[in-house]
């Protein structure tokens, strides 16, 4: 059929193959522009619909939150209030006696509160003599550091701030730390 046909326009094989092909190139370089247009916009949009969720999540607190698998009162005051050690704040506002002890369906209140934020370098003591030291033994963490050497859980705060630790959930032993007064 093809052929009678192309006996009567009076065009070669070679012609139509090569029209035909820059057909499939121009068709498939339009499918992958709108594609990647498409994925690009999807982005922007997720990236803004992230902050504004973020921007209600903070507006609408005090909140009541449900703890899920495998989420720490670190992750959940990183959720609501864009810093983990706010979960200090979390663990206060609920009494929690051990706050490494949370379950999955346990309802949580989340209070409004400042958000804390650690200084990189803003280590001050008011008092003067020599600082006091701590080295880590198999199986601390700063909870219990605190409570030994402050009789005070929430005291770890001060110890990760004036060691400078990025994560306090890390901490090795042999570590000698220091204690602020």
């Amino acid at each position: 059929m093809w052929k009678k046909y192309l006996k009567e326009i009076n065009f070669p094989e070679s012609y139509i193959s090569i029209t035909l092909g820059f057909l499939v190139v121009i068709v498939s370089g339009l499918l992958m522009f709108n594609y990647f247009s498409k994925n690009k916009t999807e982005q922007t949009l997720t990236t803004e619909t992230t902050k504004e969720e973020v921007k209600k999540e903070i507006t609408l607190l005090p909140i009541k939150h449900t703890v899920a698998k495998n989420e720490s009162l670190w992750t959940i005051a990183e959720k609501y209030y864009q810093s983990g050690y706010n979960w200090i704040t979390i663990a206060r506002e609920n009494n929690l006696s051990d706050p490494n002890l949370i379950k999955e369906g346990q309802q949580l209140s989340i209070p409004k509160a400042d958000i804390i934020k650690l200084e990189n370098g803003s280590t001050s003591s008011t008092a003067t003599g020599p600082e006091k030291t701590y080295t880590v033994k198999p199986g601390d963490n700063l909870w219990q550091i605190a409570v030994s050497q402050y009789n005070d859980g929430y005291a770890w705060v001060r110890i990760a701030r004036a060691n400078s630790l990025v994560n306090p959930n890390v901490i090795h032993s042999g570590n000698v730390l220091t204690l602020p007064r």
